[in-house]
């Protein structure tokens, strides 16, 4: 009771604390499996209570005015687990994204769904959900939703080698002038992704797992990790870590207010 009180206090405090605004938040959302056996629960109700979360935190960073997030949802590696819960993440997936077409929050809020990671390692009936989801959301460009399904941090910037090998021997690129945002113009099939501002990992485990490493690695951005497994993230862990990319961006400000 005294919590429920206090948390409302709490959250306003802190938004109040908050100045600067991350433009992209990159989350790692772990420890579905782990609040589940923490609950007593099955595997799979533990990853449909983090998809819960992700939906209530996407709300969140939009009243928050985060334009984009990125979640990772499902690693490369997560590949190696039972078929059994693969086949229930998959269906989770399928069940999400088809919800998109008609959700109301994404039209009000004109957000552009996309998916970045490995389609040729995805089912072809999650893919071609997938697609009718990016299909119809690629006119809205208020926010952003950057999922990263069957993604890979070495992965995607051997892609994007690929990519720009294949164009070099087209003749479209000249090998002299390659440079930073020539790979990076070619991360995710081109997706037009900015730098990460801000990663967030729940769970207790302080570690980047490979996620997004040209992008926020590459740009020195901020770091959050918190204890709370994904499905138990509250609004007031969104806004701590959104302070520490806050302080750390005043700390900019006064180094280069001395220099």
């Amino acid at each position: 009771m005294l919590r429920s009180g206090i948390e409302p206090l709490y959250e306003r405090y802190l938004k109040w604390q908050v100045k600067h605004v991350p433009r992209h938040v990159a989350v790692i959302q772990d420890g579905n499996r782990r609040y589940a056996r923490e609950q007593g629960l099955d595997t799979a109700v533990g990853h449909r209570l983090g998809a819960d979360a992700t939906e209530q935190v996407l709300d969140w960073a939009c009243e928050l005015g985060v334009q984009h997030i990125t979640l990772y949802t499902f690693s490369t590696e997560n590949f190696r687990r039972d078929s059994a819960e693969l086949a229930a993440l998959f269906r989770l997936f399928q069940e999400k994204f088809t919800a998109i077409l008609k959700d109301e929050r994404v039209r009000r809020n004109h957000i552009r769904v996309r998916m970045i990671g490995d389609r040729s390692l995805l089912p072809a009936d999650l893919l071609a959900t997938i697609d009718a989801a990016e299909e119809a959301t690629r006119h809205y460009s208020d926010y952003f939703i950057n999922i990263a399904l069957a993604y890979g941090g070495r992965n995607e910037i051997v892609h994007a080698a690929q990519a720009i090998l294949g164009e070099v021997r087209e003749g479209a690129i000249d090998p002299a002038v390659i440079d930073p945002a020539t790979v990076e113009g070619h991360l995710n099939r081109g997706a037009p992704i900015p730098p990460v501002d801000l990663i967030i990992r729940t769970g207790n485990d302080c570690r980047t797992s490979n996620f997004l490493p040209w992008l926020a690695n590459g740009h020195e951005s901020a770091v959050y990790f918190c204890a709370p497994f994904w499905p138990a993230f509250r609004k007031i862990d969104l806004l701590r870590a959104m302070r520490v990319y806050d302080q750390r961006m005043r700390l900019k400000e006064r180094v280069a207010g001395r220099a």
